[in-house]
C-alpha cells in the first residue's frame, strides 16, 4: 500500500513537473515576441522604407522584391504596385528630362500592435524626392510628398517583410505614360530657365508661406506634419484639396468670406469644399480667371506662365476632382504645386497625374 502511494505521488509529481515545464515554456516564447521592442520595429521599418527608395531609384527589382512577402496573396499586390510606380517614376523623369538623385524618408510612428508573430503598424511618411536636370547638374531641386500608411510586417529567417500594406499613393491616379510624345516635351522643358519671382506681391507670398506650412504630412518636422486644426479634416468625407486651396486664399491671400464662399463653426459652403465648385466660383466671380484648359500636350507650354498662389484643376472623366495650389517653380522654371489628399509640397505639377484623359485647367488668381 505504502508503495503504490508513493508511487503515485512520484507520478503525480512528474505530471506537475511536465505541466510546469509546458507552462514555462510558452511563457518564455511569449517573452521572446514581447522583447521585440517598439524601437527595433521601428528601426526596422525605417530600413525597410530606405531599402525600397534605393530599390526605386536604381530599379533593382531583386532588392525591392525582398522587401515583401510574395508568398502571401497581398505581400504581392503591395510589391507589384511598387514596381508599377517606379517603372512610372523613371517613365516621367525621361519625359521630363530629370534625374531622381535621392528619395529620403522621414517616419512618424503612430501605432505599433501585436499579433500572432505579426506587428501592424499605422505611421505618416514624409519623403523627399531629388532630382536634377541633366543638363544643369548643379542645381538640386526638392519635392516632398506626404502618405500614411498601414502595414503588417513579419520576421523571416532574421530579416523584417512586409506582409500587407495600404497608403493612399499621390501616383495612384495614374501611371501611364505611354502616349506621351517625350522627345518634344523634353526638349521645351529642358531649354527653359528659372524664374525669378521677388516681385511677387505680398498676399501671394503669404498664401505660399501659408501652404508651406499647413500641408500635413508633406510639410516639414518644423510644423509637425499637421494641417491647421483651425478647419475640420474633410479627408474622411471625400477629400480636402478645395478646403486647402480656399484656406490658402483666405489665411495667406486675404481673400474675403462672404455667402457663396465661406467656412465657419457650422460647416462650408459647396464653394469652399467642393473641387469643381471651387473652381466655378472663384472663375465666375472675377476672382481668378483661366489661362489654359486641355490635356498635358495642349496646355504644359502654358504652365510655365502660372505663378505662386494660382491653382490648377484637375478633370478626369469630364469631373474636376482635385485642386493644387502652385507654390514655386525647379531650376528650369516648371511649376511646383502644393495639396491636400494626397499631401504634396512643391511637387512637379503633372508627377501622378499622366494618364491622357486628364485634362487640366490653370487659373490665374486676381490678388
Amino acid at each position: 500500500m505504502m508503495k503504490w502511494v508513493k508511487h503515485s505521488i512520484i507520478k503525480r509529481n512528474i505530471l506537475v513537473l511536465l505541466f510546469l515545464l509546458i507552462v514555462i515554456g510558452d511563457s518564455c516564447k511569449t517573452l521572446a515576441a514581447t522583447n521585440i521592442t517598439d524601437e527595433e520595429i521601428t528601426n526596422s521599418i525605417q530600413q525597410i522604407f530606405e531599402n525600397r527608395n534605393k530599390a526605386i531609384l536604381s530599379s533593382d527589382l531583386e532588392l525591392l522584391q525582398s522587401i515583401y512577402d510574395t508568398d502571401t496573396k497581398y505581400g504581392t499586390w503591395a510589391y507589384d504596385y511598387e514596381v508599377r510606380k517606379m517603372k512610372y517614376l523613371h517613365n516621367w523623369a525621361e519625359k521630363q528630362g530629370v534625374k531622381f538623385i535621392d528619395i529620403k524618408p522621414e517616419l512618424v510612428i503612430k501605432r505599433i500592435k501585436e499579433s500572432n508573430d505579426k506587428f501592424s503598424i499605422n505611421l505618416l511618411c514624409s519623403t523627399e524626392y531629388k532630382y536634377i536636370y541633366e543638363d544643369l547638374p548643379a542645381v538640386e531641386n526638392n519635392s516632398r510628398i506626404g502618405t500614411y500608411h498601414t502595414l503588417q510586417i513579419v520576421n523571416k529567417d532574421g530579416v523584417w517583410i512586409i506582409t500587407k500594406e495600404w497608403y493612399k499613393d499621390p501616383f495612384g491616379d495614374s501611371l501611364n505614360l505611354d502616349n506621351i510624345k517625350a522627345d518634344s516635351i523634353k526638349n521645351y522643358i529642358t531649354s527653359q530657365a528659372s524664374r525669378d519671382f521677388s516681385t511677387l506681391n505680398e498676399k501671394r507670398i503669404n498664401a505660399v508661406k501659408y501652404a508651406d506650412e499647413f500641408c500635413g504630412a508633406a510639410s516639414e518636422a518644423q510644423y509637425g506634419y499637421k494641417y491647421n486644426k483651425k478647419y475640420r479634416d474633410y479627408n474622411p468625407q471625400g477629400g480636402d484639396c478645395a478646403n486647402f486651396a480656399s484656406q490658402v486664399l483666405f489665411e495667406g491671400g486675404k481673400f474675403k468670406k462672404n455667402s457663396a464662399w465661406n467656412y465657419d463653426r457650422d460647416g462650408a459652403t459647396s464653394t469652399w469644399l467642393n473641387a469643381d465648385g471651387f473652381k466655378r466660383y472663384m472663375t465666375n466671380s472675377g476672382r481668378a480667371s483661366v489661362i489654359a484648359h486641355g490635356s498635358y500636350e495642349q496646355i504644359y507650354k502654358l504652365s510655365f506662365k502660372l505663378l505662386p498662389g494660382d491653382f490648377i484643376a484637375y478633370e478626369k472623366n469630364a469631373d474636376i476632382n482635385h485642386i493644387s495650389v502652385v507654390t514655386g517653380a525647379d531650376s528650369k522654371g516648371y511649376s511646383l504645386v502644393s495639396c491636400h489628399n494626397s499631401d504634396r509640397n512643391k511637387v512637379p505639377w503633372d508627377l501622378g497625374w499622366s494618364n491622357k484623359s486628364i485634362k487640366f485647367w490653370l487659373v490665374r488668381v486676381h490678388y
